[in-house]
């Protein structure tokens, strides 16, 4: 009982990383059709900030979040704004999509190569060593503090969506762009910032990896493959979809280890992915416009 219990919080945790590297490849999906290949980049680029941020300024990784947040923005923007926005429209940009964003990713994996060499790095503070007590088990304060960053973020993201004119606005374009501008909306600027939003969010989950796991200019692959498993199977352009699959990825992937070899439990994501696009292509809760 005690180790099912352990599993389960340790599932809870994990789902909370997991929807947190996925709600930027889902809203930049949602609202501009790009499949953005160069998020597994910004999740390794985002690590590293963070960790030069804390060892050579000092500062704590929480509080280095804002600067990571801004500095991954102002890189969206300005990568939509010189790269993304000459693509063409439609199915017709999609290979091109594709193509240009891996592209941007193996560049930023070569740079950190560059800047930091191929040694596995981390971010390691006072308090990376301390539990706290929770329902007969320990948890890790920097796992807490994760999980609490993971909750806050959906709750935001809807608010603004759903209570702001930039979140309504980035909605209706997601919806119909065309009518958009008949109506005096700046369509290209919504896309910059959603771009630079779903960037900022990618940022955002290399810090929260890098407080967790060691990393090096290779991290990023493998996040990026799994927030696309949970963006298609919580559905494209759902915030609480997204949430949802992510706690169920992770209660698969940590409780297939009763049954399977430790090396195998990171293929049962991609196992459900298959299954679901067979059984229910639109995901649990089907396509929406960012609801």
């Amino acid at each position: 009982m005690a180790r099912l219990l352990d599993l389960a919080i340790s599932a809870v945790l994990l789902a909370g990383l997991y929807a947190t590297m996925a709600y930027g490849l889902g809203l930049i999906y949602g609202v501009l059709r790009v499949v953005n290949l160069a998020h597994g980049g910004v999740i390794m680029a985002g690590a590293y900030l963070g960790w030069v941020l804390h060892g050579w300024l000092g500062l704590d990784p929480y509080l280095s979040i804002p600067l990571v947040l801004v500095a991954t923005f102002a890189f969206g923007a300005f990568l939509y704004r010189v790269l993304v926005r000459h693509l063409p429209r439609g199915a017709a940009g999609g290979p091109a999509s594709l193509l240009l964003l891996f592209g941007v990713w193996l560049v930023l994996r070569n740079a950190a190569y560059l800047l930091f060499t191929g040694n596995d790095r981390a971010i390691r503070t006072a308090y990376s060593t301390h539990a706290l007590p929770f329902l007969g088990t320990w948890v890790s304060v920097n796992r807490l503090a994760v999980l609490g960053i993971a909750l806050v973020i959906p709750v935001a993201l809807h608010g603004v969506l759903h209570r702001t004119y930039l979140g309504k606005a980035i909605r209706a374009v997601a919806q119909n762009a065309d009518s958009c501008t008949l109506v005096g909306v700046d369509v290209e600027r919504i896309y910059t910032v959603t771009f630079g939003i779903g960037t900022a969010l990618a940022g955002l989950a290399g810090v929260l990896f890098a407080t967790l796991f060691a990393f090096n200019p290779t991290f990023g692959a493998g996040e990026l493959l799994k927030s696309f498993v949970v963006v298609v199977l919580g559905g494209l352009g759902s915030v609480v979809g997204t949430g949802v699959a992510a706690l169920v990825l992770a209660v698969v992937e940590v409780f297939a280890i009763l049954v399977l070899p430790a090396y195998l439990t990171s293929a049962v994501g991609f196992v459900m992915l298959v299954l679901v696009l067979v059984v229910r292509p639109g995901g649990l809760f089907g396509q929406r416009v960012l609801g």
